[in-house]
């Protein structure tokens, strides 16, 4: 008979964006390994998603159990008085140069809703994990964010039910993230946001984070706790995501950058790099996702005639897009907290076998894995000059055979399938999980 676990999560398909996969494709998997995962999730009738990938519905198994409840949010009211009548993206931050109106709203979400406005959720939340837990007789708990109230909820859990194992797995920083600053905190709010974060952290049986300068942070946070209470566990890339991806000739050398982009991240070195290539007659810059701020800075540049701009597609269409291009933008915030965050579509731009041009200080996580995996190369933040010159190497290599590929197979240490083994061996066992990319660096 299979063990039950119930997973507590916000996102979840018909939900879309990178967030949504990580326990998507946990649950996938788990019951391969003798694990009944429930699901517990919001209405997404009620739910104030910036995105919708109705695609995703189709990778959950049929005889996975997804629980949905009510929810009360004043992100949906947001979206009929703002002036996009759209859901905002993390934290606001994907707002350039936001207006009196944008300023006042991140400054009303950053102190008067903590841990963040999704809290409407957890009372109708908690309310059916109650009835789940004593029904199925689970005795362990994930909870998974942010948004990080939802870690709000297990610590409700964990006090009504002191025998059940509380795990919280955090796919970002919370009080560290990259754009907490913006949404302008006065003290009292942060001591709470603190207060709330260290509650976590001393309360939950076991966490899982998704790179080591996560861990390092969260440790920081209290004298009560130890490394053993954390997992490394890297997100990953499903193979089976991968198995309808055409290998298709590419008509111009492509550089594509997919997903959100925030205005922590600095995207000017690849745009100067890219117009001072030689000849740029057959190349194309590529944004896929919501990008809007980058018009200005393609103006800038003269860039208008090479560059695409395309909206938010399907995640399948998403891999697809990785697998046509000769090149893959991946950028880290310039920022200190910028340390304990490790983008989840590293590893499906991986998978593609497509070389990564990659901003960020060298001495962070993602350069080793890509040397790891010798997948591309990282760059510092003002170095165009050198990202020219490996742009121009790819471009010869893309002139000879219409595509650029990568032949390294260290990436497949990262499969989804692999990485709920990691889950699985943390959950079931006293001892720390290490990622496989940490042991080698520690060897």
């Amino acid at each position: 008979m299979n063990k039950k676990i119930l997973i507590i999560t916000y996102y979840f398909p018909p939900s879309g964006g990178s967030g949504v996969q990580r326990w998507l494709k946990f649950v996938k998997y788990l019951p391969e390994f003798g694990w009944e995962p429930i699901v517990l999730t919001v209405d997404e009738k009620k739910a104030s998603y910036p995105q919708i990938d109705n695609s995703l519905l189709s990778d959950i198994p049929d005889k996975i159990r997804v629980e949905k409840t009510n929810t009360c949010e004043i992100l949906n009211f947001y979206k009929h008085i703002s002036p996009e009548k759209e859901i905002p993206y993390g934290g606001f931050s994907d707002e350039q140069k936001p207006s009196f109106f944008k300023k006042l709203t991140r400054f009303i979400r950053g102190n008067f809703f903590l841990p963040d406005p999704r809290r409407g959720w957890n009372k109708f939340a908690y309310k059916k994990a109650c009835k789940l837990i004593v029904s199925e007789n689970i005795s362990q708990v994930v909870t998974t964010s942010p948004p990080h109230s939802t870690q709000l909820i297990g610590l409700k859990l964990k006090k009504k039910f002191p025998h059940i194992q509380w795990i919280a797995d955090l796919r970002d920083p919370w009080t560290d993230i990259h754009y907490y600053k913006k949404l302008y905190p006065v003290k009292i709010a942060a001591k709470i946001n603190e207060k709330y974060e260290r509650k976590m952290i001393e309360t939950a049986d076991k966490i899982v984070v998704t790179c080591r300068a996560t861990q390092d942070v969260f440790l920081s946070k209290s004298q009560h706790v130890t490394a053993d209470k954390f997992a490394v566990i890297t997100n990953g890339f499903d193979e089976d995501d991968f198995l309808p991806v055409k290998n298709n000739s590419q008509e111009k050398f492509t550089i594509t950058y997919i997903g959100i982009l925030y205005n922590t991240q600095d995207i000017q070195c690849v745009l100067s790099a890219f117009a001072t290539m030689k000849n740029k007659d057959d190349c194309r810059l590529r944004f896929v996702g919501h990008s809007g701020i980058i018009v200005s800075d393609i103006e800038k540049h003269n860039l208008q005639a090479h560059t695409e701009i395309l909206p938010q597609v399907k995640h399948s269409e998403a891999v697809q897009l990785m697998a046509d291009s000769s090149v893959l933008v991946l950028l880290v915030p310039d920022k200190e907290e910028s340390a304990a965050f490790l983008p989840g579509k590293l590893f499906e731009y991986l998978a593609s076998r497509r070389p990564i041009l990659c901003i960020a200080p060298s001495s962070h996580e993602i350069t080793r894995i890509i040397a790891q995996c010798d997948a591309g190369k990282t760059f510092s933040y003002s170095d165009a000059q050198n990202i020219t010159v490996w742009l121009e190497e790819k471009k010869k290599i893309w002139e000879i055979h219409k595509r650029c590929e990568i032949e390294n197979k260290n990436y497949l240490r990262y499969s989804r399938k692999e990485i709920t083994k990691e889950l699985i061996n943390f959950i079931v066992n006293s001892k720390r999980a290490t990622a496989q990319w940490e042991t080698d660096n520690e060897a």
